[in-house]
């Protein structure tokens, strides 16, 4: 093939590539606000099946979404208002306890223990070891300090920002769907809208089911933990029911915590009662709890749902682990109804 105007055709090429390289910065220099609005648009989802609940009681929309966002803030003050005192007061316990654990020589004890224990191990040599790496990296460290501080501040203005886009993404969540829907062609319109509602559905009812399996957790973690006199039972079920938001990995992970905080700060008898307990409930939510709630949201193989929480992780942290998975499904279901059906057409 001929080139008849080779610097009108270099042009344009470096052209393309120059706006291709600027369209890439822009998304990597706006990642954190395209997170912001992934986060809310999936915390608007979730709240739409309570809204649609609603509206099939012959609830106008308006009057559905005040109901819900008001009943989400007063249940979120009131929990805030009875356990931020608590955990507060508890967390406090924590640190005392450890510094006590430390300056009344049980700390010393027990290193000498595990130095028996293990006599194969150098313990001495690696915490030397340890030592000369924090001199040597303090400047680093009090850096990292500071920008821990900056990232604890931006996390508290990220929070505000992403509540608000979710009052605006679930107040206008029907029109957003429809301007997304007038950009499809009128011939596929019908079926764009109907693989849409499906995904956006499959969503939201993840989403609440999700929260639901970590309520459980919580509510559950704080009634044993307090029967058996773990230590700061209130403190722990709270770490519970956080870890449980994450699926996949969330209960184990939250399970090892607070077994290893009971090691520590109680006796191995509590921590051996929680490890047992947490085992048999971690039976319990898979195949009695999650299959009850989550029977009517994502259906993911379990090879799948590893690979999209790893993937996703590693991508937006635990934001992505939250999200992957019914990202998955969505991919899984265009799959489904649109690759296979094409494939088999030809």
């Amino acid at each position: 093939m001929k080139i008849q105007n080779a610097f009108r055709v270099g042009l344009i090429g470096t052209l393309g590539v120059g706006l291709g390289v600027l369209i890439l910065s822009a998304v990597v220099s706006l990642s954190t606000i395209l997170t912001y609005i992934g986060a809310a648009l999936f915390l608007a989802l979730g709240l739409e099946p309570i809204i649609a609940f609603l509206e099939r009681r012959k609830l106008p929309r308006w009057s559905a979404i005040i109901i819900v966002l008001v009943g989400i803030l007063i249940v979120l003050g009131g929990i805030i208002w009875a356990m931020v005192p608590v955990v507060i007061s508890q967390a406090t316990g924590l640190v005392k306890t450890i510094t006590k654990f430390v300056e009344k020589g049980t700390a010393q004890d027990w290193y000498s223990g595990l130095k028996h224990q293990f006599p194969a191990i150098d313990f001495d040599q690696t915490l030397a070891q340890i030592w000369d790496g924090l001199q040597k990296n303090l400047g680093n460290i009090g850096g990292g300090l500071l920008q821990a501080g900056i990232g604890i501040v931006s996390g508290f203005f990220g929070v505000i920002v992403v509540l608000i886009l979710t009052i605006y993404f679930t107040a206008s969540l029907n029109n957003i769907k429809r301007s997304v829907y007038e950009l499809v062609p009128a011939s596929r319109r019908a079926r764009f809208a109907d693989i849409a509602e499906q995904i956006t559905d499959s969503v939201g009812k993840y989403v609440m089911g999700q929260v639901a399996l970590a309520l459980c957790n919580g509510i559950a973690s704080a009634i044993f933990l307090t029967i058996i006199g773990a230590p700061f039972p209130i403190l722990l079920a709270g770490l519970a029911f956080l870890f449980s938001l994450i699926p996949l990995v969330g209960t184990i992970s939250g399970s090892i915590v607070i077994v290893l905080l009971s090691l520590l700060l109680a006796s191995p008898l509590t921590a051996l009662v929680a490890a047992i307990w947490y085992i048999i409930y971690m039976q319990v939510e898979a195949y009695v709890l999650s299959p009850r709630i989550m029977n009517r949201a994502v259906s993911v193989p379990g090879s799948i749902v590893v690979i999209a929480a790893l993937a996703g992780g590693s991508l937006l942290g635990i934001l992505g682990a939250l999200i992957a998975i019914p990202v998955a499904a969505s991919i899984l279901l265009i799959i489904k109804q649109v690759v296979v059906p094409r494939q088999n057409e030809l």
